[in-house]
């Protein structure tokens, strides 16, 4: 079967700010977000993608026209479009912490569903099928060794991932996905497997040196060496 590249949409102003946005329109890139996905898109340049499969959200296919700028069409995928939060949408993550729902979104997701809105098992569900479903597709018409990708959402990708790990719903939250990371799944008839998860080419090692400065080094004095 085929390889999957699962890319989260770039940065976006809500991201930035700690908002929920869910399916709210008119959600873009910001500045950062355009930039970490040029630099992804010039990571990927090298590599033969078969098709682009994108979240129909305006930040993801505002992704996918960064990253895959010579693809003749980008297929939109409903059951790619990110989770229904519902009541929640559009509200801080700050105020959404200490909600009574909250500790079931981060502990028992697989019971959760949001208040007029969409359950975490029914979003993984569809996520799920959609990638395999593609990847099937894919394959058929271009042989085992395809190579495509799907642009979406933090949840929807973890769900996705999970599913290729054999991790219940349960423990899906201890997957981190961040704005403009790349997973890869290869699907076989044996079973699937994850090779990379969440990576962000050099951005993770800034972010690592950023907080090892914080903390305790070798020397034993905190940002001494």
């Amino acid at each position: 079967m085929g390889t999957l590249l699962l890319i989260r949409h770039g940065r976006t102003d809500a991201n930035a700010n700690g908002v929920l946005a869910g399916r709210t329109p008119g959600v873009a890139l910001d500045e950062v977000g355009r930039a970490t996905t040029e630099a992804l898109s010039e990571r990927l340049a090298g590599v033969n993608i078969a098709r682009v499969v994108s979240s129909p959200l305006e930040r993801t296919r505002e992704t996918a026209a960064i990253l895959f700028k010579q693809a003749e069409n980008i297929e939109l995928e409903d059951r790619l479009l990110e989770c229904d939060y519902g009541d929640w949408q559009g509200t801080k993550l700050s105020e959404l912490a200490v909600h009574e729902l909250w500790p079931i979104v981060q502990q028992r997701p697989d019971e959760m569903i949001f208040p007029n809105g969409e359950s975490m098992t029914d979003m993984a569900s569809r996520a799920s099928s959609a990638a395999r479903d593609w990847d099937a597709k894919l394959t058929a018409e271009h042989g085992e060794k395809v190579v495509w990708a799907a642009v979406s959402h933090g949840d929807i990708i973890k769900a996705i991932c999970a599913d290729a790990m054999g991790l219940p719903l349960r423990k899906f939250q201890s997957l981190l996905i961040e704005p403009a990371s790349v997973s890869v799944i290869h699907y076989s008839d044996s079973g699937s497997a994850v090779s990379k998860l969440n990576d962000t080419g050099s951005e993770w090692l800034s972010k690592l040196n950023d907080e090892a400065i914080k903390g305790p080094t070798l020397g034993g004095e905190s940002g001494k060496a």
